[in-house]
């Protein structure tokens, strides 16, 4: 395994990073499949593991808790906050009202005393920087969480983030948490230029793709991954979209064989061959899926194959940017355009 430095922290966290959001309900994982791939990533040198408050209503907590009991020391522990809790308007956001309530939430449900690494989920635009940033800020002189980061947020908002942070003489986010793969590849146009220039670990989510690039997606066979079930639209080939990816797909297959690779190993050995990139995060819903992962820990991918990749995709491009989950409110809200 493979270890780098977690932005300027000083933190030396894994390559590859366990993503807890399959855990319970979304995932049907059960408290032994977590204790067992938690175990078993723990032995292949993972030291750092993900969650969210929003995964299953706080059931991944709950799991990744109970999993991690008697090894809490050998962990990096990260978790989420900032996604609708509750229909209660106030259970949501980046509030102080609603950040100390949802930590000790995120504490009590985990078992232990502090987080590693505390995360907004999403920017709340209802919310100023500097009340957040404040507010992480005494969470973070009070002991209760060790660094702070960003999940999801466009390029512009990650500098306004560091502004705001300078400005008011406040802690800063160190961490951002963006979707990035093969087929995904915007953030290389803007957020990652931003996060290398303010010295912010990187730990990217969806490396495979939703499932795109896990090797069970092929031109003419059935698409039974989890998340075609859970999302079928993202695997529907009448859009444009995701016809485009299933030729992605095929080419990228190719490129995997002649390299002697398998496709999971091509998408992680992608993401975590860019420099502004920390740690890709895996997210396997059974100890098969996770060992299948794990044997992409050490993989290095030789220019030749990066050049490849690029003829196949070309960088800065998101095959289907509707699934950014970034678009700012000035272009989904009606009222914002047409004052």
């Amino acid at each position: 395994m493979q270890y780098r430095t977690l932005g300027r922290t000083g933190v030396q966290v894994s390559a590859l990073v366990l993503g807890a959001m399959n855990f319970g309900r979304i995932g049907n994982t059960t408290q032994r499949d977590a204790e067992a791939m938690i175990g078993a990533a723990l032995d292949a040198g993972i030291n750092l593991i993900d969650t969210a408050d929003w995964y299953s209503d706080g059931q991944s907590e709950e799991m990744v808790g109970k999993a991690i009991a008697g090894r809490r020391d050998d962990i990096v522990l990260a978790t989420k906050a900032s996604m609708p809790m509750s229909e209660n308007p106030n259970h949501r956001g980046g509030s102080r009202r609603w950040l100390c309530t949802a930590l000790d939430d995120s504490l009590r449900r985990l078992g232990v005393d502090h987080v590693d690494l505390y995360q907004i989920h999403r920017w709340d635009p209802e919310t100023g920087d500097e009340e957040t940033l404040a507010a992480l800020t005494d969470l973070q002189r009070a002991g209760k969480i060790r660094y702070f980061g960003s999940s999801t947020f466009p390029a512009y908002r990650i500098v306004q983030a560091q502004w705001a942070a300078r400005e008011h003489r406040l802690g800063r986010y160190v961490t951002e948490q963006p979707s990035y793969s093969i087929l995904q590849r915007g953030i290389e146009a803007h957020v990652l230029p931003a996060t290398r220039d303010y010295g912010m670990g990187v730990l990217a989510w969806s490396p495979l793709a939703s499932g795109w690039l896990s090797g069970a997606v092929r031109a003419g066979r059935e698409i039974t991954t989890n998340r075609s079930a859970i999302l079928p639209e993202r695997f529907d080939l009448t859009i444009a979209s995701n016809r485009a990816r299933m030729d992605a797909v095929e080419r990228l297959a190719v490129v995997a064989d002649q390299a002697g690779l398998t496709m999971i190993q091509l998408a992680l050995g992608f993401v975590t061959a860019h420099p502004a990139v920390t740690s890709a995060i895996i997210g396997p819903r059974t100890t098969a899926h996770l060992e299948a992962q794990l044997a992409a820990a050490d993989t290095v991918l030789p220019a030749d194959v990066l050049d490849a990749i690029d003829e196949i995709v070309a960088p800065g491009v998101d095959l289907a940017a509707h699934e950014k989950f970034d678009t700012p409110p000035a272009l989904l809200e009606t009222a914002l355009r047409r004052r």
